[in-house]
């Protein structure tokens, strides 16, 4: 069936929680997972005050910082269950689209990702990566939800 899975996070609880549930999985079909973290390009020009950052090379660190705290969940379940586990912090304003061509780029067969549930009007404005993730790959994709 699957032999490699994708697994993207952004660290949040939702994600850490499909991030474990993907593990198992891919433990159950003796499968190996590539591990994608999206973090935010730097900056030059900023909308909002969160966004400034004084250099290039500080926010490569704090992103460094970032997605080493979001694929952590992933790489200690993983070693737990003896699963095969290589991961990847890539930089783009969609992370829809890394997903995506990360999937593609390293042979990914499934892509297992959270769902965060949004609804109704929110869902329409927000849209939501696993959405966009649903409509712009031909990979299966698994959303845990």
């Amino acid at each position: 069936m699957f032999k490699h899975i994708l697994i993207p996070t952004d660290g949040s609880e939702l994600s850490n929680i499909a991030v474990v549930n993907g593990v198992a999985f891919a433990k159950e079909i003796n499968a190996k997972i590539t591990g994608l973290t999206v973090t935010v390009p730097y900056h030059y020009v900023a909308y909002e005050v969160l966004q400034v950052n004084d250099t290039d090379e500080q926010h490569a660190k704090a992103m460094k910082v970032l997605a080493d705290r979001n694929l952590s969940a992933l790489k200690d379940a993983a070693e737990k269950a003896g699963v095969e586990c290589s991961l990847l912090q890539r930089s783009s304003e969609h992370p829809y689209e890394e997903i995506v061509n990360t999937a593609q780029e390293y042979g990914c067969d499934v892509i297992f990702q959270a769902s965060h549930g949004r609804r109704g009007v929110r869902a329409l404005i927000m849209g939501g990566e696993t959405h966009k993730v649903l409509t712009h790959t031909k990979i299966p994709v698994l959303v845990f939800r």
